[in-house]
Order: C-alpha cells, then sequence, then structure tokens
C-alpha cells in the first residue's frame, strides 16, 4: 500500500495541507505507522488541468521531506515524471519511482532508473494534465489500456530496466471518464494477465463523487469518499492487485486485510 504525501499546494484533495515540511514529515510518519508499505511523495500536482512546475521547484518541495523521512526509517516512493527529481529523491532515501507518465514526459527516466535498479511503477498516461482529459478517447478501454501499458513496459525492458523491477498502473482518472474508470475496475483480470504488478490509484477521485448519496446533494467532495476507496482498495486486494494508493490508510489497511483473510480461508 502507497499513502499519498502531496507536498503541493494545489493538489485535488490535499493541496496546501503538507506544504509545511514538518507538517509534512509528521504525516508521513503517521501513515507509515499506520501500515503504509510506502509513503508516496510528490512535488507537482497531476489533478485535471493543473499547470506543470519547474523542476527546481519540485525539488525544493519533495527533498527535505524524503530525507527527514527516509532518516526517520520510513520507506519511500518519489512521485515524478522527472529523472532529475528522482535522482535526487533517490540519492536522499527514496526506494521507489512512480510515475504517471509511464516514461513518456521525460526520455531520460527509463535510464536513470536502469542505472539506479529500483523499482518503477509505470501508469497509462496519454498526455499532461492540462489537457488530458480531452485525450480520453478508446475503441475499448480495457484493450486500449493494457495494449499501451504493454508498449510501455516493452519500452522500458530495451532501455535496459529489469522486468522484475516494473509495476503497471492503468492510471484511473488520467485521460478517462468515469465510466472507463468503472470499467478498467470491472476488468482488473486484464491488467493481471499481463503479467506484471498492478497498483490501483482511485482514492478520493471525481468518479466516486457521485455514487448514491443524500438526494439533497448531488456530488460529495473528495474527503467524504473514504468509504468508496476502501471498498475498491478491498476488492481489488481481492482481486490480487500488487498494492492500492491511497490518502488515508488506516482503513484501507482494515479494508486489505479483510480481503487477505478471506482469500486465506478460501
Amino acid at each position: 500500500m502507497l499513502g499519498i504525501l502531496n507536498v503541493t499546494p494545489d493538489s485535488f484533495s490535499d493541496g496546501g495541507r503538507y506544504e509545511d515540511r514538518d507538517a509534512a514529515v509528521a504525516h508521513g510518519v503517521a501513515m507509515h505507522e499506520a501500515g503504509a508499505d510506502l509513503v508516496d511523495v510528490g512535488g507537482e500536482s497531476t489533478r485535471p488541468g493543473a499547470q506543470r512546475v519547474a523542476a527546481e521547484e519540485e525539488t525544493r518541495r519533495v527533498l527535505p521531506v524524503v530525507t527527514a523521512l527516509a532518516a526517520a526509517g520510513v520507506a519511500l516512493s518519489i512521485d515524478t515524471t522527472r529523472a532529475r527529481v528522482a535522482a535526487a529523491a533517490i540519492a536522499a532515501g527514496a526506494s521507489v519511482v512512480n510515475d504517471v507518465s509511464g516514461g513518456l514526459a521525460d526520455p531520460d527516466m527509463a535510464r536513470m532508473v536502469a542505472d539506479a535498479g529500483v523499482p518503477w511503477i509505470l501508469m497509462h498516461w496519454r498526455g499532461p494534465s492540462s489537457r488530458m482529459q480531452q485525450l480520453a478517447d478508446y475503441d475499448d478501454v480495457v484493450r486500449d489500456v493494457c495494449s499501451e501499458l504493454r508498449a510501455r513496459v516493452d519500452a522500458a525492458i530495451a532501455a535496459g530496466v529489469e522486468p522484475g523491477r516494473l509495476v503497471i498502473d492503468p492510471g484511473l482518472g488520467f485521460a478517462k471518464d468515469a465510466g472507463h474508470n468503472w470499467a478498467l475496475l470491472a476488468h482488473v483480470d486484464a491488467l493481471l494477465a499481463l503479467g506484471l504488478p498492478v497498483l490501483l490509484g482511485a482514492s478520493r477521485k471525481t468518479f466516486l463523487a457521485t455514487l448514491p448519496v443524500d438526494p439533497a446533494r448531488t456530488s460529495r467532495p473528495p474527503d467524504e469518499r473514504e468509504h468508496a476507496t476502501a471498498a475498491i482498495s478491498a476488492i481489488a486486494a481481492a482481486a490480487g492487485v500488487w498494492g492500492v494508493r491511497v490518502h488515508d490508510v488506516a482503513p484501507t489497511v482494515d479494508a486489505v486485510r479483510v480481503a487477505g483473510a478471506i482469500r486465506a480461508a478460501g
């Protein structure tokens, strides 16, 4: 399980909450103690419509937090699409690269990961956040996402990354509408059939906002989507995914343990 730690002013769910280094470190330690296997530190928002920040600013945001959390014994991944940011974070103590662009945003990322010998999470991605919702056009979303992920895996291996260090992520919410997201969740087996560990990141995302709710309300804000997130985490764990990426670790730990107990009993 990856616990999300956004050290950004503009992330969709918790933007600005952990900009302060001490607040970020305290939250990272708390997620670690609650059961997160990795704390995923990100310094650039990838919400729909977000604009890019300079690499120097992204590094300034993440490096002090990564350094402090690593010193506290917290296992870390770095959520970035930039090789230079990933390399700095690895030098500071991160052990996994979580790349929402699947290696497409920075041609130097594959070589950096190969040289560092760290795991690399490749997410399905079709373009930057500023225009990704314009790219949500699929003939068959499950087939297309699997095909495009397979191409990213092949490119990573061709660049020298060991296959055993790769994880794939279908990129829920990235160039996908609600129907696309539900279809991918309904066909996790197709993702697993690619033969690599699968990470799912549904936490608090917009497609969960319009699930049946009080008739007086048409939507729910991000921090009221935790029950739906935990439900998806349990279903994903029961299906055999490698991991889930969440904002609120404690309820997800329980959900995943329940799924694990049922699998073990069966």
